[in-house]
C-alpha cells in the first residue's frame, strides 16, 4: 500500500493531537506508551518510529494544549473591548461546560501537578506557554503598564485554574457550582480594583468553540 507523502506527518500529528486530549482526561501520569498509542489507533510498536521517548510526546502534547488554550483566547477576544474580553475568558473558563471536559479544556487544571514532577523541560514548555497566557490577561487590564498588568494577570490565572481544580474534585454538584461561583465573584472583585468594569452575564458558552 502505497501512504502519501505527507504520511508520516499526518500521523505523528494525530499521534500528538490525541496524547494531548488524552493527558488532559487522564494526567500526565495516568497514560503509558501503549495507552497513548491507542488513543491514536496505532499499535505501541510504531511509537519509537515517531519519537524518541515517552517524555518527548509529552511535552509536544502540552505544548499543542496550551497553545489552543492561548489562541483560543485570542479568538474569543479579538475586536473586543478589554474589559468585555476579560469578562468573556473568565466566563468561558470558570463554566460548567469547561468544568465537565477536561479532555478539551485548558491544560493548567489538568496537568500543572504532574509537569512539576517532569523533567526540565517539560517544565520549561510550560512555563513559556503560561508566559504567553498571563501576557494575554495582562493585555484585557487596563490603566497599567504591560509590566504592572502581569502580577493581577497572573493572579487571575491561579484564581481561574485553582477554581476549576477544586470544581472538578468535589463530588456534589451543589458544592461544584458554587466554587465555580466563587471563582467567577473573586474575580469581579480583582477586575474592580485594576480599572475593569466587569459586566456579568449569563452564558452557556463552554471552553471550545462551539462549532457551527
Amino acid at each position: 500500500m502505497r501512504y502519501p507523502k505527507d504520511h508520516g506527518q499526518q500521523t505523528r500529528k494525530r499521534i500528538v493531537e490525541n496524547a494531548s486530549y488524552g493527558l488532559r482526561q487522564n494526567g500526565a501520569d495516568g497514560l503509558s506508551v501503549v495507552d497513548l498509542m491507542k488513543l491514536a489507533d496505532l499499535t505501541h510498536g510504531s511509537f519509537y518510529v515517531y519519537f524518541k521517548s515517552r517524555d518527548a510526546l509529552v511535552v509536544e502534547a502540552l505544548a499543542l494544549a496550551m497553545d489552543q488554550t492561548i489562541a483560543y483566547w485570542l479568538d474569543l477576544t479579538q475586536g473586543v473591548p478589554d474589559e468585555k474580553g476579560f469578562d468573556a475568558i473568565v466566563e468561558s473558563y470558570l463554566s460548567p461546560r469547561h468544568r465537565d471536559n477536561a479532555a478539551r479544556g485548558c491544560a493548567l487544571p489538568a496537568l500543572a501537578a504532574d509537569v512539576g514532577r517532569s523533567g526540565p523541560e517539560a517544565r520549561r514548555t510550560f512555563a513559556g506557554r503560561l508566559e504567553k497566557m498571563i501576557d494575554v490577561i495582562a493585555g484585557l487590564i487596563p490603566k497599567r503598564s504591560s509590566t504592572d498588568a502581569r502580577q493581577p494577570a497572573a493572579g487571575a490565572i491561579a484564581t481561574m485554574v485553582g477554581s476549576i481544580v477544586l470544581a472538578r474534585a468535589a463530588g456534589d454538584k451543589r458544592l461544584s457550582d458554587a466554587l465555580l461561583e466563587a471563582g467567577r465573584q473573586a474575580l469581579r472583585t480583582q477586575a474592580a480594583s485594576d480599572g475593569v468594569e466587569w459586566r456579568p452575564q449569563c452564558t452557556e458558552s463552554g471552553f471550545e468553540r462551539r462549532k457551527s
